[in-house]
Order: C-alpha cells, then sequence, then structure tokens
C-alpha cells in the first residue's frame, strides 16, 4: 500500500516509545506516574454534569446538530462580555469547536494554500504547527526565549518573512512555557499583523488557570484585535470537559465565517446534549473555576518545591496546569533524559524536544495526578538517583 507523503511530516516518535514502556512496566507490576499528557483528571461540577445528562435522555437530541444552538451562541457571547469585557455578536462572531485541538488542526485549510507562510511559536502546542503543515504551509518559528522571559520578539522576524506571512499562532499563557505576556506584547501584535496584513490567531486555554492571585483576559480586548484575527477558548481545563470536546472560534467576522464553511463540510456540529453542557459551564455557577485554579496551584506547589527541595531547581509556572524545566546539566538531551527517567524513577514526561527546536533542554510535566501521586512521584526521582552525576 502507498500512502500521502503528508503523513510522512508526522511520527509516533518519543511517545510510542513511552506508552511502551508504560505498558511493559505495568504489566510487571511496577509503579508509573503519567505526566506526560495535559488529561484533566478534575471532572465537571455537578450542575454542568446534570445538564449534560438530563439533556441526553431527550430522544429529540439525538438528529445532527448541523448548526450551533442561537442559546449557546447567546452564552458565549454573555460569556465574553462578562467575563473579558468583550463584545461579540453571536450571529457572524462565534463559532463551536469539536475541542480546541480540532478547530487548530484545521484552520490554516481555510486561510493558507499550499508553500504560503505561517509564523509559529517555538516551543509550541503541536497542533499549532501541525495544523498549518497539514495545509500544505511552510513554517517559520518564532522563538521564545528564557532570556526575553519566553515572549516571542516580534522585531526578530526577518522583514522578507513577515511579509510573506499569510498566518501566525501566539498562545499566552503559554503551554508548554507557562508564562504570560505583557499588554505591550497584544499591542505590538496587533500594529504588526496589521502593517504585514497578517491573520492571528491567539490561543487561550489556560486563561482561567492563572496563580498568584494574578489575572489574564483576552487577547480581543484589545483595540484592533477583531481586525487581524480571532481568539480560540476550551472548556476542557476550566470546567473539566475535555473528554466532551468544546471549544469555540471567536472574533473576526470573516475568519470566522471561512472556518464555518469548511467545517460544514467536515462534521454535523456539536452533539445537542454537549452544547447544553456548555451552555451551563460558562452560564451557571463559576465557583467550580475556582476551586480548579486552586487545585492546579497546590498540585504546582507540591510539585515544584518537592523537586527542588531534592535537587531539581526550576521556575514555578505562573499560569496553566504545566511545569516548564530544563533538564540536570549532565544530560545531552531531553529525550535521554525521559527515558532514563521512567525506566529508573518510573515517571513519564514529555520530552521538550517535541515541543519544536527551542524545546530541547527541557521537559514538560503536566499537573493531572493528586496531590499524593505528585509527592510518590517526587520520592522516586530523589530515589532514583538521575539527579547526580
Amino acid at each position: 500500500m502507498e500512502f500521502a507523503k503528508r503523513m510522512d511530516r508526522f511520527g509516533e516518535g518519543i511517545f510510542s516509545k513511552l506508552l511502551e514502556i508504560k505498558r511493559r512496566k505495568q504489566e510487571n507490576g511496577e509503579r508509573v506516574t503519567d505526566l506526560s499528557v495535559g488529561t484533566p483528571n478534575i471532572p465537571p461540577a455537578k450542575h454542568i454534569r446534570d445538564a449534560l445528562c438530563e439533556a441526553a435522555q431527550k430522544e429529540e437530541n439525538y438528529i445532527y446538530a448541523i448548526n450551533d444552538q442561537s442559546a449557546l451562541l447567546e452564552a458565549v457571547a454573555q460569556w465574553y462580555q462578562t467575563r473579558y469585557q468583550v463584545e461579540l455578536d453571536p450571529k457572524t462572531e462565534i463559532c463551536s469547536l469539536l475541542g480546541s485541538q480540532e478547530g487548530l488542526a484545521h484552520i490554516a485549510l481555510s486561510v493558507v494554500d499550499e508553500g504560503e507562510l505561517v509564523l509559529v511559536p517555538d516551543p509550541c502546542y503541536p497542533v499549532f504547527a501541525d495544523g498549518p503543515l497539514l495545509a500544505g504551509a511552510e513554517l517559520y518559528y518564532m522563538p521564545q526565549k528564557k532570556e526575553n522571559g519566553y515572549v516571542i520578539r516580534l522585531d526578530d522576524i526577518p522583514e522578507d518573512v513577515a511579509r510573506r506571512a499569510k498566518f501566525m499562532v501566539v498562545s499566552y499563557p503559554n503551554n508548554p512555557t507557562t508564562v504570560m505576556a505583557p499588554d505591550s506584547f497584544y499591542e505590538k501584535l496587533i500594529s504588526f499583523a496589521k502593517k504585514y496584513e497578517i491573520i492571528v490567531l491567539h490561543d487561550n486555554a489556560y486563561s482561567e488557570l492563572v496563580f498568584d492571585g494574578k489575572h489574564c483576559g483576552s487577547f480581543l480586548r484589545f483595540p484592533g484585535a477583531k481586525d487581524v484575527g480571532v481568539e480560540f477558548n476550551s472548556l476542557s481545563k476550566t470546567y473539566g470537559l475535555a473528554g466532551a470536546r468544546i471549544g469555540f472560534c471567536v472574533g473576526n467576522s470573516q475568519v470566522v465565517s471561512q472556518l464555518k464553511t469548511l467545517k460544514s463540510n467536515m462534521d454535523y456540529g456539536m452533539f445537542l446534549p454537549i452544547q447544553q453542557a456548555a451552555i451551563a459551564a460558562i452560564s451557571g455557577d463559576q465557583s467550580c473555576v475556582a476551586d480548579t485554579r486552586a487545585a492546579y496551584e497546590k498540585r504546582r506547589d507540591v510539585l515544584c518545591d518537592g523537586l527542588k527541595a531534592v535537587g531539581w531547581d526550576m521556575d514555578k509556572p505562573e499560569a496553566t496546569m504545566f511545569v516548564w524545566a530544563r533538564i540536570p546539566e549532565h544530560y545531552k538531551t531531553s529525550e535521554e533524559f525521559v527515558m532514563d527517567l521512567v525506566e529508573k524513577a518510573g515517571v513519564i514526561v514529555t520530552p521538550g524536544s517535541a515541543f519544536g527546536p527551542s524545546g530541547e533542554g527541557y521537559v514538560r510535566m503536566a499537573l493531572v495526578q493528586d496531590e499524593k501521586e505528585l509527592k510518590e512521584a517526587v520520592t522516586a526521582i530523589e530515589e532514583s538517583g538521575i539527579l547526580k552525576r
């Protein structure tokens, strides 16, 4: 059999190796703590689950959804007004997604043609690059360096690259580096996009997971943002609906319209009971958001303070559900360290190299285990001896 050449751009790589090691260890009765994938283990609040279950009992809700319910679009508009102080037109500036991942994988198909240039962060969440690659785009990586606070320096993008670029992806709070960007970055981003006629996609999946009393808003709150782009938002982490697959593309009406047209040829819309769960989530009691934030902040403290105490120093993340940590100096590559970590300590993390060229030398740890599990992981890492030369 022969397959599409585009599949040569994607590979199983390190993740397949880690899964195989995990399977083998578990079959041998060995303990494995998986901190590799950002799969939330905090379930939705009861009122959200109740809305989903009630809607799922109705026979009429099993038809094709086709379009977003007007009640959902109105709820999203109200959510953005209340939470972010951003006005959205429910009819033209909102499109549901079957999870942000789906939207990120497909939106480039509606924006770029084969060979056109897309700007992506480096390091970045892999689908930021994989989506444009599926569309046949050429990538230009925008470095996020520690010395710059992991924030993209738009002034460093060469003039000829900026003029060729048609589309760019940015995301703060950032996965995997966990940082937020200052207001000045967004102001400069909007001017940059207008100057070079670049469409901006801002991924805002972690705006509620911000710690130490800090606050994060929306890219769209800045003047001119809707003139140049859209924002993706997700209910996966904030409301624990990861498996239900709910996200939204909001902002520029032309970009939203093109994405809606593309999706109308690819799927039949979001399952109606899930639309009801989404309405309940963003319109109902928001104390669950604060509870979720507090849980991740506590996990952050347990893991980072614990690892620092046993000899692995790292910066505490200011946001997201991840920790971005430099590997011990006596390891040459992040993959080498990750493989040693799972073999000797039974702890699985993701090598920084999986997030782009600038990710080498780091690992990402997901705060997806309870505090007890995290404490046990710290003990296992200390006892393995891998932090010492």
